[in-house]
């Protein structure tokens, strides 16, 4: 588990479990982080759609959501893309930016959305995702993404997906994992084998 130094925030391992698929994985997390296990989650869909929650279960489909209640763990699930946690004094907010969601704004959307119900993000954190060194992408994609290129170990044209995630958090203390999903140990990651299992990026107030 991950703990980034402003609270209300985790990031699971691999070790964690698959938090998507295992209720006994969330059970033992959430004890872990002393946090409800009722968690708010969404069906994810690459985009930038945000949903303000009041409680638990699926909100539906989006790639980002916030609550101001407190006590009610908000999450998004991941195996390379990155969550992304934003906390403001009485709200929190997290997104699941992979290329898609990045390209589309997905975190200015929530950065926005949350300030503009009177919840400006004040903190925010970038977790562990798949790295430049990794991410091959062809012209298609790379074209999206002017000023973030990358090359792969072996040379090929890649994307830095994290730091352009940084600059949709401009102005805002922001704390970020280090490290690849994709050749690192310890992580779930869907281009290295196609796993089903996911990783947990969770905020609660």
């Amino acid at each position: 588990m991950i703990r980034p130094p402003s609270g209300g925030m985790a990031f699971t391992e691999a070790a964690d479990g698959d938090i998507r698929a295992d209720p006994e994985a969330r059970l033992q997390a959430s004890v872990a982080l002393a946090i409800n296990d009722q968690w708010a989650v969404l069906s994810q869909v690459h985009g930038a759609a945000v949903i303000q929650v009041t409680g638990a279960g699926s909100a539906g489909e989006g790639d980002a959501l916030w609550t101001a209640t407190p006590n009610l763990p908000v999450a998004v699930m991941t195996a390379d893309c990155f969550g992304v946690i934003l906390m403001a004094q009485n709200a929190v907010g997290v997104a699941h930016a992979g290329w898609r969601g990045t390209s589309a704004g997905v975190v200015t959307e929530l950065r926005e959305s949350m300030s503009g119900e009177g919840h400006p993000p004040t903190s925010a954190a970038i977790g562990p995702g798949i790295g430049a060194c990794c991410f091959e992408v062809g012209s298609d994609v790379a074209d999206r993404f002017v000023g973030d290129a990358g090359v792969t170990t072996w040379g090929k044209p890649s994307v830095d997906l994290r730091f352009a995630l940084s600059r949709q958090l401009e102005g805002i203390e922001t704390w970020e994992a280090e490290g690849c999903t994709c050749h690192e140990p310890g992580w779930f990651s869907h281009r290295r084998n196609a796993t089903e299992k996911r990783l947990a990026t969770v905020g609660w107030i």
